[in-house]
């Protein structure tokens, strides 16, 4: 089923839209505080966000400090008046106390599908974040998070891919400890890649991830401990590197054949 996930794709405009959503959170180093200072909300997005970040931080009983410490990042990124700031603490109450989803809640969000659906991602964007603030997301979270984003009026698999994007890219990870990869989605993992990226951008993140672990690369004296370690996980580079860039040229040939 993962491996069929690949082949899926979005409708080409949100496609689109969410590969530009994931570009600016990868150069925001994937923290949501960041990504609204740099692009800012509408004021007429925020109570949904407030609401569904409630909503997701009691999905396991218990609202955490790590969820009102990031709400209260968000709060500070979007530079909340008091007045509005207790607007937002408002509806994150509300948010915590529903069972369930009101049936008319973020319509507008979901009204603006028919012209962008950009302000609904970046919504999105920070629901996923704070679905996984205690790491890899339990069933109750994912759950919250994937109602909340199909009630944006979007398509659940844009969670899928917004995780799999912290999974490779901020996310620590020790791919000396994986298995040999034998397909290209383990190998995506092991590279610390998604399916969105380029093969020009996966031949840099190769490169950058081989020459941080190359025998010629590493310090004199290592333990024989850490060199094993090290080239094992040189070998993990290649063998994925391997899988995937057969896989790109598949692709490419692909219309070829066709013809």
């Amino acid at each position: 089923m993962m491996r069929e996930r690949f082949e899926l794709p979005l409708p080409p405009r949100l496609e689109s839209a969410v590969g530009e959503l994931l570009d600016t959170l990868s150069a925001c180093d994937h923290q949501a505080s960041k990504l609204l200072a740099r692009t800012g909300l509408p004021r007429w997005c925020r109570a949904s966000l407030f609401f569904f970040l409630g909503y997701i931080a009691k999905a396991e009983g218990r609202v955490t400090e790590a969820d009102i410490a990031f709400t209260e990042s968000l709060i500070k990124s979007l530079k909340l008046s008091p007045r509005q700031r207790q607007r937002a603490i408002h509806q994150f109450q509300k948010g915590k106390q529903a069972q369930t989803l009101p049936a008319m809640k973020a319509i507008r969000l979901r009204l603006s599908q028919h012209w962008s659906p950009t302000q609904a991602l970046k919504v999105a964007a920070c629901l996923c974040h704070a679905a996984q603030l205690h790491g890899k997301p339990g069933k109750p979270r994912r759950h919250r998070c994937e109602d909340a984003v199909d009630y944006l009026g979007l398509d659940i698999r844009v969670v899928e891919d917004m995780l799999d994007s912290y999974a490779c890219k901020a996310w620590p990870y020790q791919p000396e400890n994986l298995p040999q990869p034998t397909n290209y989605e383990e190998a995506c993992k092991v590279l610390g890649i998604t399916r969105r990226d380029s093969l020009k951008s996966i031949k840099q993140t190769y490169r950058k991830r081989v020459s941080s672990c190359h025998p010629d690369k590493l310090p004199r004296g290592i333990s024989a401990t850490d060199l094993a370690k090290a080239k094992e996980r040189l070998l993990r580079y290649q063998q994925s590197w391997d899988i995937v860039r057969k896989r790109h040229q598949a692709s490419q040939a692909a219309p070829g054949r066709d013809q």
